[in-house]
């Protein structure tokens, strides 16, 4: 931002100069030059002289001044064009009721500027706000505030009065008044009451979309500024400590600061998303209207904040939300479509929604563009991590994009576990002490892959078993191909010794103890410690090997997937293959159909939460699927047996 007069048109009285910068436009003795200060101030008397003699000659043109009492200079005139106290302030208010006269949101973001380094005309700004309207002295900058935006307030619409602004107004100058950048937490509670009071403004009905991009802009800042104290525990500790005394003696506050945070952004998300327009909210050029320009800025920023505080579950209600009120996504940009679908994704993830998920991700995935690398390899992480679950592993040419660079080193090691069937190697990825593991679990992708991919590592398992071992059928006899069980057992259970073995060994245990280097020059004479409520308790076992039993729910658990295909017969222990002799492949590809084909088959592509093109199709309206007990807005619809438009 350069300057706070970019435009004379419809600016007040005291601004009709030409465009200027602010340098030029504020008074010269704060620009730090001796000699351009004394020019300043010899423009400024020379502009003061010539508007009292303005005034001077309207007033004797019209009669309201006669020859005896006209002392050559309005009486009036001094109090008037005194200098004023904080003319910077003043300035800056002109300004801003010239905006919003204009409704320019844009210029209004451009102004309200908060984060520092602050220019020098804000500078100065701050340095009148304290000299002129201390905090003791509100009252005398609401009366401030009033006097230079009642013309502005007088041309609102509709909705009445825009006090919400006002209030804001106020509440900006006193952070800027009052803020101490050193001090974090109090910054932060000064900025969070500041985005309260502007999305309070922003629900006014004719002039809050022109605080909309204001707004977006100062909840950028604070989710930005939220995220940077959740990385310091001792500030945060202060917040709840605080949260806890305003709740009460006894009181526990059950939020934590991002929460928080994420809560109060879910306001402004709220107002957009609920805004009543015409027709879908998209105007004639496919873009959307109003206030519905925010929706997916601020629900981005809600979604930001829930995933770093492990609070997706609050989550739900914006997704259903967003699926009944918002306009299709394809209408907003590339950008926002990306974002909400990468955190749409992660949801359905966490949701055990693994086929939508990859809908999302691979959405997201396709529309980033090739040089975000960043943030198409935080996308393609999920996304691997979901095909796999589903049955499908990542091609050579996938791995070898910038954005997958050592994504191959940390996945395809678990992929060759599953297609061949080694529980052993398996378990010694996810069970040993690798830094691998350290990297999954912080990006939360840990447990899925281990308890998702151990029953396709069993399926394969079954498959090689029946390849080397199992009755595959014949033209001369009757009996179906089929599986022993016991045969698979026993496999698992050498697999499962072997990886057992293997994990003994990595960590030095002989015994069941840890074995030092020196061990024979070690003696502990110290009996050991067992807790009093643990006592005469017996030592856990080792995780038992898989028996017979263990084998046949395995078995049970693939059939009723689907992603195998015949019976389990308990007198025989055996599994039986269906429908062997009708397809191509044989007792293959009848008993052992392809996974992720399976997957597919069984799901639809209707993703909750995205809000695509409306679709003519069966079962469907606007674009969404219509049943039992659903919800269907008929405003517009005509009485039946009526007449056709």
């Amino acid at each position: 931002m350069e300057d706070f007069c970019a435009s004379c048109k419809g600016a007040p009285p005291s601004l009709l100069l030409p465009a200027r910068p602010i340098q030029a436009a504020l008074p010269a003795s704060s620009h730090g030059d001796i000699d351009r200060s004394q020019s300043g101030e010899h423009l400024k008397t020379v502009c003061v002289t010539l508007a009292q003699q303005l005034i001077l000659a309207q007033a004797r043109q019209s009669g309201h001044c006669s020859p005896k009492n006209d002392p050559g200079v309005d009486p009036t005139l001094p109090t008037l064009m005194a200098p004023s106290a904080t003319p910077t302030v003043d300035n800056f208010l002109s300004e801003v009721s010239r905006i919003l006269q204009d409704k320019d949101g844009a210029q209004l973001q451009a102004y309200l500027v908060i984060e520092p380094p602050l220019p020098a005309q804000y500078t100065r700004m701050v340095m009148e706000l304290r000299k002129s309207f201390p905090a003791a002295r509100e009252d005398a900058l609401d009366h401030k505030c009033n006097d230079f935006l009642q013309e502005s307030d007088k041309d609102v619409e509709k909705g009445g009065s825009w006090s919400g602004f006002m209030r804001f107004l106020k509440l900006y100058f006193g952070f800027l008044r009052d803020v101490d950048v050193q001090n974090l937490l109090e910054t932060q509670q000064m900025l969070a009451e500041l985005v309260s009071q502007s999305i309070s403004a922003l629900g006014h009905g004719g002039m809050g979309v022109a605080i909309l991009p204001t707004v977006i802009a100062f909840s950028r800042t604070l989710a930005r500024l939220t995220v940077g104290l959740d990385n310091r525990p001792e500030l945060t500790a202060q917040w709840v400590r605080r949260q806890s005394v305003s709740a009460g003696e006894d009181g526990e506050s059950r939020l934590n600061i991002v929460e928080d945070t994420a809560e109060k952004i879910r306001e402004g998300f709220k107002t957009c998303l609920n805004e009543r327009t015409s027709g879908k909210g998209i105007t004639r050029e496919g873009r959307p209207e109003g206030k519905k320009v925010g929706i997916y800025l601020m629900a981005n920023l809600c979604l930001k904040l829930y995933f770093q505080c492990h609070k997706t579950g609050n989550a739900t209600m914006m997704f259903i939300n967003t699926s009944n009120q918002s306009p299709p996504l394809s209408v907003y940009p590339a950008s926002q479509r990306v974002t909400y679908l990468y955190y749409l994704g992660r949801f359905l993830f966490s949701n055990n929604h693994f086929y939508r998920a990859q809908l999302a991700l691979q959405a997201a995935y396709n529309q980033c563009h090739a040089r975000c690398t960043q943030q198409r390899r935080r996308i393609a992480i999920y996304l691997i991590t979901t095909n796999i679950i589903l049955g499908r592993f990542p091609t050579p040419k996938i791995l070898q994009r910038p954005e997958a660079e050592g994504l191959g080193d940390r996945f395809l090691p678990i992929c060759t576990a599953i297609v061949k069937g080694d529980l052993a190697r398996f378990h010694q990825i996810f069970n040993s002490d690798a830094n691998d593991n350290d990297w999954f679990i912080k990006m939360g992708i840990f447990l899925p892959m281990r308890n998702r991919c151990e029953v396709l590592v069993w399926r394969s398992l079954a498959r090689k078993t029946f390849i080397l071992s199992g009755f595959h059928g014949d033209d001369s006899s009757k009996r179906a191909a089929n599986l022993d069980i016991h045969q698979l057992q026993h496999l698992a259970t050498f697999l499962e010794r072997r990886a057992t073995a293997h994990m003994t060994q990595s960590k030095g245990l002989i015994n069941g103890t840890i074995k030092h280097t020196n061990a024979i020059f070690l003696v502990n004479n110290e009996p050991e410690y067992v807790d009093p409520d643990l006592e005469g308790m017996e030592e856990p076992s080792s995780p038992s090997l898989p028996g017979i039993a263990d084998a046949e729910s395995m078995l049970s658990s693939l059939i009723s997937q689907g992603l195998l295909t015949g019976y389990i017969s308990h007198r025989l222990s055996k599994f039986v293959i269906l429908g062997a002799s009708k397809n191509a492949k044989g007792a293959m590809g009848a008993g052992f159909p392809n996974v992720w084909e399976v997957i597919r088959s069984k799901s639809d592509d209707e993703v909750p939460g995205w809000v695509q093109d409306d679709v003519a199709a069966p079962g469907r309206w606007m674009g969404r699927m219509v049943g039992a007990g659903m919800v269907v807005n008929l405003t517009g619809a005509r009485p039946a047996g009526s007449a056709p438009i």
